[in-house]
């Protein structure tokens, strides 16, 4: 009884992800902060790694690690919370655990984690190519079947 009226009243604190932003484990990440400085609001980035994540519902936290002057930064959000403008997933990487602690031991190139293939859409990866494809100074322009037949009617009515 009591976990249904405890879910009941989260129900109207929880954000919806995409507002918020999906991410996991191991991806980098920036963390959009709303900052009070008297009356005026700013927002302010910290960006690092996401080492952990604990708690659901209107309690799930998570934290992020970042170097600064190289001394180890961690700091811990609540996602729910209206300070949190947005969190942007800047790189994803692979990661085995569910919490990096290991992370803290290590310096330097050591902390670098492996990145993760993302699958894209086939559309992106074929632009793409023919970017890399293209010669020296000209431009390869790829078409649609739809942009084809586009082009196709506006010669036929202007042929008339």
């Amino acid at each position: 009884m009591s976990d249904q009226i405890l879910k009941l009243v989260e129900s109207n604190c929880i954000r919806p992800v995409s507002e918020v932003g999906e991410f996991e484990i191991g991806d980098t990440v920036n963390v959009h902060c709303r900052i009070l400085e008297g009356e005026k609001e700013r927002i302010q980035i910290f960006n690092g790694v996401v080492i952990a994540r604990s708690g659901s519902g209107t309690r799930e936290m998570f934290t992020v690690r970042r170097i600064v002057a190289g001394e180890g930064v961690e700091r811990k959000f609540a996602i729910n919370s209206p300070r949190i403008a947005k969190v942007e997933t800047v790189r994803s990487a692979v990661v085995h655990r569910a919490k990096l602690y290991f992370l803290r031991d290590r310096v330097g190139k050591a902390v670098r984690l492996k990145e993760r293939i993302v699958k894209r859409k086939v559309e992106e990866v074929k632009v793409q190519k023919t970017k890399k494809r293209g010669t020296k100074g000209k431009k390869k322009i790829t078409e649609t079947a739809q942009d084809t037949s586009a082009i196709s009617d506006k010669s036929a009515t202007s042929a008339e």
